[in-house]
This record gives structure tokens, C-alpha cells and sequence, in this order.
């Protein structure tokens, strides 16, 4: 018997990305998934040209597979949000087709973020179709034959698993490893582990260890820690950034244990929602970061690491606006900050609902996370990177 999985995949302005991600997970061997396509509000033509693609009008074309056709047309039934909020009533309709023959299609008024987009989507699957568990799937990624099953296995043959991701590797060389698995210092600073590394096997002993979350690129999510969430997986308020560092975090609190599987591979073609690191990006990043910081940490803990976590945000604001010559990623920081004053009171609701809920102490939880501080390794990287250009030594 296979356990029931709900697959999510958002998709913003990005069809051309999201029908490639569908036609590899549609080629999967794993037999028992549903699949539900949460529109976050596009402008573009996504909608359609989705459409298209489950009608067969639109032959995708990949170096990961061959297209196929066999399981075209694709039955679609469509959600508005409140349609899909309410508990749909559709399912009927393609109850009885196999899960690479219908898709489920959510409309969103409007861009509600990766957060509150991924909320929509989870809300309505326990809802309504009852999954085991609920796998989190970036439309910009394509997905290996044999992921899902390698991930279930993962979460049927362990004890207390909340949260498993696979292998992530760059799409655009797939001997590259993006990541597996990420760091997070005290501080709150984040660093993918393995990035841009040649993958030759050698995290992949690294299960448990050496890392402190799961990437939300790719992620399986059992059914009974979302329970313990209250039925939602992301903070809204985090929109987009740092979500999927206070979700690992909240797994920890709770027990619940966050797996790498290297067996299940996953290619990640990473930023093309959002762009690189911008003055856009980087606001959710400082804002974010406070925020998750603020919730989860015990007051203990919290009273120190706060002050010197915004004391690194600030200088690297003004580090990175003056050698960018850019004064909008200092501005992004005193945003941050107004942001996170406003919400202050929401911050303490949060904060009370997990720490009522919390099984464990810090002193578990930091014995994944880096004790020093990421972005104090990296500005001296780059220090000694200049002063190694400056100084030149004469050969003798």
C-alpha cells in the first residue's frame, strides 16, 4: 500500500517552468499522488497555457525526459481560492483516474507569496483529499523518476519524521550540487550546504547531521506535524524567505526529526521567481530573519542573540550598498526594521503559540545550527580576498 501524497507546485508568471516540472512529475513511478497547481495570481498566461498542456496542445521539451502523450488529456477541475478554502466539491470528477491523468487547479486573486500561496494549497488538501503527506515542490525544478519513492520510504521506514528533502542539483549541470540540506548560524544567517560543489557522493552519509533545514524547494511534509501547526505549514507573514528556516525550526521544537535523503534526486534551476539577490529580496531576508529569530528562540537565548543578529544586518546592509554603490540595500534594512515594529504585537502571538508547544529546550537546537557567524566568515573571506589582490610579493 502507498502512502497518499499531495503534491503542491506554485506558480507565479511562470508556466513555461511549471509545465516542465509537471511532465517530470507526471513520468514518476511513485503510483499514489495527487497533483495541485496553486496560481498565485498570474498576469502572465499561465492559466491557459497550462490548459494547453494538459490537453496536449503544448509538447514540453526537456534533457531530463522524453514527452509523453500516453496520459494526455489531462483532466483538470478548477478552484477558485474560496472554492478550494470552502473544500472544493469537484473531486468526483477524477476520482477514479490515475494520479498522472488530473490535475487540480487553484486561482488566487492575487500574490499571496510562497508562504500564504503553499498555505492555500495544503489547507485544501487535508481538507479535502486526506494525504499522508504533502509534498512542497518548486515549479522551477525538475524531478527524477524515482524521487517520491525514495523520500515516502524515507518517511514510512523512520520514526518521527516531520520534514525530508531530497539531493537538490543544479538543472543547469546536474553534477553540481545546489544543496543538501542548509546551514543556519544563531544568528539567523543561512548558506546552502555542498553549493556549487562537484557531487561525488559526499554528503550522502550526512543524513540528519551537519545541517540545520530542509529546503522548501523540494519538500516532503508528514501529515501529523501540519496537525501540530494547526492544519498550515509557512507563517504568512513571512511572504516569501526564511519561511522554510522557521518551519525546520518548528519541527525541531517539536520533536519531530528533518531528514536529508540523498537517494531521491531533485534539479533545481533556483531563483527565477524572485531573481538573484536584489534590494527586494534582500528586505524579506532581513525582516524575515528577525521575525523567525523573535518566535522561536526561549527569552534566554533571545536577549543576546537578537541586538548582535540586527548589529550583522546592519553592517552587511551598508558593506553590500557600498560595494554594490547601491544605497537601497541599507534602506531594505531600516524597512526591516519598521516592519518588524509594526508587526511586533502579531510577532508576540506567534511567538506564544510555539513556545506553548515546544518539547524541546534550545540547547537541542543548537546542536545543528553553526555557533559562529556565517556572514562574519564570509566578510573575511572577501577581506582576505582584496588584501591577497593588493599585496603582491616579487618572485625572487
Amino acid at each position: 500500500m502507498y502512502p497518499r501524497v499531495s503534491i503542491i507546485i506554485l506558480n507565479w508568471n511562470g508556466w513555461k517552468d511549471t509545465i516542465e516540472c509537471l511532465e517530470s512529475v507526471y513520468q514518476i513511478t511513485y503510483p499514489n499522488y495527487d497533483v495541485i497547481v496553486v496560481d498565485n495570481g498570474s498576469s502572465d498566461e499561465s492559466i491557459e497555457k497550462i490548459k494547453e498542456y494538459c490537453e496536449g496542445k503544448i509538447k514540453v521539451e526537456s534533457k531530463f525526459f522524453e514527452y509523453s502523450s500516453e496520459n494526455k488529456p489531462i483532466k483538470i477541475i478548477e478552484y477558485t481560492r474560496e472554492e478550494a478554502e470552502a473544500g472544493g466539491g469537484k473531486e468526483e470528477e477524477i476520482s477514479k483516474l490515475p494520479s498522472n491523468r488530473k490535475l487540480i487547479l487553484i486561482k488566487n486573486e492575487k500574490n499571496y507569496g510562497f508562504a500564504e500561496g503553499n498555505n492555500i494549497g495544503i489547507r485544501y488538501a487535508l481538507k479535502t483529499l486526506n494525504p499522508d503527506y504533502v509534498l512542497l515542490l518548486n515549479n522551477d525544478t525538475v524531478v527524477d523518476r524515482e524521487f517520491l519513492k525514495e523520500l515516502v520510504k524515507v518517511g514510512v521506514n523512520e520514526e518521527k519524521v516531520g520534514l525530508i528533502q531530497p539531493k537538490l542539483l543544479y538543472y543547469d549541470d546536474p553534477n553540481i550540487i545546489n544543496n543538501t540540506g542548509l546551514l543556519c548560524d544563531i544568528f539567523g544567517a543561512t548558506l546552502h550546504r555542498g553549493r556549487y560543489e562537484k557531487d561525488e557522493g559526499q554528503y550522502d552519509n550526512l543524513t540528519e547531521k551537519g545541517f540545520f533545514y530542509a529546503s522548501g524547494a523540494c519538500l516532503l511534509v508528514q501529515k501529523e506535524f501540519l496537525y501540530e501547526l494547526g492544519g498550515e505549514c509557512f507563517d504568512k507573514f513571512l511572504f516569501a524567505y526564511h519561511e522554510d528556516v522557521d518551519l525546520s525550526w518548528q519541527a525541531r521544537l517539536l520533536g519531530f526529526r528533518v531528514i536529508y535523503c540523498p537517494r531521491s534526486i531533485c534539479f533545481h534551476k533556483e531563483g527565477k521567481s524572485s531573481g538573484r539577490f536584489n534590494p527586494t529580496t534582500a528586505y524579506w531576508g532581513y525582516r524575515n530573519r528577525i521575525r523567525v529569530l523573535m518566535k522561536n528562540y526561549s527569552i534566554k537565548y533571545l536577549i543576546w542573540v537578537l541586538p548582535i543578529a540586527i548589529l550583522l544586518e546592519f553592517l552587511m546592509s551598508t558593506l553590500v550598498s557600498i560595494y554594490r554603490k547601491d544605497f537601497r540595500y541599507f534602506y531594505s534594512f531600516l524597512k526591516a526594521l519598521v516592519w518588524n515594529i509594526k508587526i511586533f504585537g502579531n510577532t508576540l502571538k506567534m511567538r506564544r503559540f510555539v513556545q506553548s508547544k515546544r518539547k524541546v529546550e534550545d540547547k537541542h537546537i543548537l546542536r545543528y545550527m553553526e555557533h559562529n557567524s556565517i556572514e562574519c566568515r564570509f566578510l573575511l573571506k572577501k577581506f582576505h580576498q582584496v588584501i591577497s589582490q593588493l599585496i603582491r610579493f616579487p618572485r625572487i
